[in-house]
């Protein structure tokens, strides 16, 4: 981060909540703007940059989703980490869905939230030392999150398709161990996380699927290959 201070945006509706996670986060040198609900986030997400937004999900005026939804369509690459009550598989699928990178569940603690917010600002700082590679009939573009077919226009990935596949890429016709996978980019390797990955596995086959020397095969009891003939 070139020693700047790391910029959080923390929407979050509940005062006592949201005062302890502030103080939290600029006791770590953090710089926090907090907002108190979806519609002065996205207001303030406008007027200022940030390096990474931590959003209640159950907010008035906008909730987290549809706040989270807005920002993806002018910012795909800024990390989002997700606060929820929600426990539900498909709530949690759901935020990953519309561009969530994280979640964590309340109640929580602070450290944990600290750590995966480093580990989201590492995992971005990563794209900014990798090239593009060449996999099969397409190029990847990793730092623009961009995956072009020959001579076609390049299909936009989203940060976790991105990093899901460079790490593929990088173990191509090996087996990527599925629990190292998960604690890497997810941070935890749980049922919601899992389904979660499986979700992008099936996204990131679809957009292959142009060429047919790639494959993404699941071996059963470990994790994922990146089969490139």
């Amino acid at each position: 981060m070139n020693n700047l201070p790391i910029k959080v945006l923390l929407a979050e509706d509940e005062p006592s909540l949201a005062m302890i996670v502030k103080e939290s986060l600029e006791t770590r040198d953090l710089q926090v703007t907090l907002c108190e609900n979806g519609k002065i986030a996205l207001e303030s997400f406008k007027k200022s940059e940030f390096d990474i937004l931590v959003l209640d999900v159950m907010m008035p005026l906008l909730d987290g989703f549809e706040l989270a939804k807005k920002i993806r369509q002018q910012n795909e690459t800024i990390p989002i980490i997700f606060l929820t009550a929600k426990s539900q598989t498909e709530d949690v699928l759901h935020g990953f869905h519309i561009g969530g990178n994280d979640y964590i569940k309340k109640p929580f603690s602070m450290e944990e939230l600290i750590v995966r917010i480093h580990n989201l600002l590492d995992r971005k700082n990563t794209q900014q030392s990798a090239d593009s590679f060449i996999i099969g009939a397409f190029e990847f573009n990793f730092p623009q999150q961009k995956l072009s077919f020959k001579k076609e226009e390049p299909v936009k990935l989203t940060h976790r398709e991105a990093h899901l596949l460079f790490h593929l890429f990088q173990n191509k016709n090996k087996v990527l161990d599925r629990a190292y996978i998960l604690e890497k980019l997810w941070g935890s390797n749980d049922f919601f996380t899992g389904r979660s990955m499986d979700v992008f596995i099936s996204k990131l086959r679809k957009k292959l699927a142009d060429d047919p020397q790639i494959e993404i095969v699941n071996v059963r009891g470990y994790g994922y290959k990146l089969i490139v003939v």
